[in-house]
């Protein structure tokens, strides 16, 4: 907690509305709004929530294809897969372990209807390629800046580039509301369906807003809102997102000075950040050489109290995505990737002296692997 989350659940409470939509989240869709420059933000229960919403805004029918990296968590495909669309897995780049744009234009078919690009650690995907082939074959494109809060690509925030972006504030991320995301809408002739999407297929928005006498269902659609104790957290951290950023930042960069030297000595590999992208410092990972060392390291690592942890099962190895999507091409660096990552603790609190520990445990290992 930055400090003010439970006063003002507090003062939530004290409003006596707990139910969505009320004064906490409006200032957090105005301060969304403002830092993204979307045209409409929408809070939601979760990034899960935002992308099952964007898939009905898309219309997805079955069949239709969707095109996203297999490294990536189960929601970016699953949200499209509840529409009958088959998410189609393209390779990701060796450096940020994004989608690899250039594999992306041979994997359109005349079924293809969108593009999920998913900036990987808070790190941006190279959307001006993606948006370009987007606009040349009349796709639209879903950002998945589940943890992208904070990061921008040439200057622009992620999840404000596509056509409707989706954001992440799950514990687990940067800026956090326990549960909780939010929908981006770029594209301002969708903006009126989102929000009765949203409002279980009714115009609710637009009778609370005084634009309709009564309101009544419209469309297909769900409870996606969060409640008003959600909202009030969150605007707590949003009101701190630069000091949580910066200090998230410092923490980032010392991890990547202190580990240069086993780079140089060629026993991992650091992560690598576009100069596209100011990155928002969401994880600090290495790669190891192969699987065996990274088991090794992780079983050495936990036996001396550090918590760290691999990553994503990539979707086109497993049970649901070989049954319900398909890889476009050789998948090799994803599979050599998610056998050879490992996270590293990051938060805001975490010292210096921590980070040296952590840092020793990993280079008298590496040693001796």
């Amino acid at each position: 907690m930055t400090g003010q989350e439970l006063e003002y659940i507090a003062e939530a409470h004290a409003n006596g509305m707990l139910a969505g939509d009320g004064p906490f989240t409006k200032r957090c869709h105005a301060w969304l709004e403002a830092r993204t420059g979307a045209n409409k933000a929408l809070l939601t229960h979760s990034c899960t929530a935002a992308l099952e919403m964007a898939a009905i805004l898309l219309d997805i029918r079955p069949g239709d294809e969707v095109i996203m990296p297999s490294y990536t968590f189960v929601s970016t495909a699953n949200a499209f897969v509840l529409r009958g669309g088959v998410p189609v897995f393209v390779d990701i780049r060796p450096d940020t372990l994004n989608i690899d744009e250039t594999l992306i234009e041979a994997a359109i078919t005349p079924r293809t209807r969108a593009i999920v690009p998913v900036h990987y650690a808070g790190v941006a995907c190279e959307m001006d390629t993606i948006m370009d082939i987007a606009q040349r074959h009349g796709l639209m494109v879903i950002e998945d800046a589940a943890q992208g809060i904070m990061s921008t690509y040439k200057g622009w925030p992620l999840g404000s580039i596509g056509h409707i972006g989706c954001l992440s504030f799950h514990e687990t991320k940067n800026i956090i509301s326990g549960e909780g995301g939010a929908l981006l809408i770029n594209d301002p002739a969708l903006v009126q369906r989102a929000e009765i999407i949203r409002e279980k297929g009714t115009n609710r928005s637009q009778f609370f807003r005084g634009q309709v006498d009564k309101y009544t269902w419209c469309d297909v659609g769900s409870s996606y809102l969060p409640g008003e104790v959600i909202a009030a957290f969150l605007w707590a951290q949003f009101a701190d997102a630069e000091r949580i950023t910066s200090e998230r930042l410092t923490i980032w960069n010392r991890y990547h000075s202190l580990f240069a030297h086993l780079e140089s000595a060629g026993s991992i590999q650091r992560p690598v950040i576009s100069q596209n992208c100011q990155h928002n410092a969401h994880m600090y990972y290495l790669l190891f050489p192969d699987l065996s060392s990274r088991t090794a390291m992780l079983k050495q690592l936990k036996a001396s109290g550090i918590n760290a942890v691999f990553h994503y099962v990539p979707l086109h190895t497993s049970p649901a995505g070989l049954r319900l999507g398909r890889a476009h091409g050789l998948m090799t660096t994803t599979d050599s990737m998610s056998d050879r990552l490992i996270r590293l603790p990051l938060w805001v609190g975490l010292t210096a002296e921590q980070q040296f520990m952590i840092v020793n445990a990993v280079s008298a290992y590496s040693h001796i692997m």
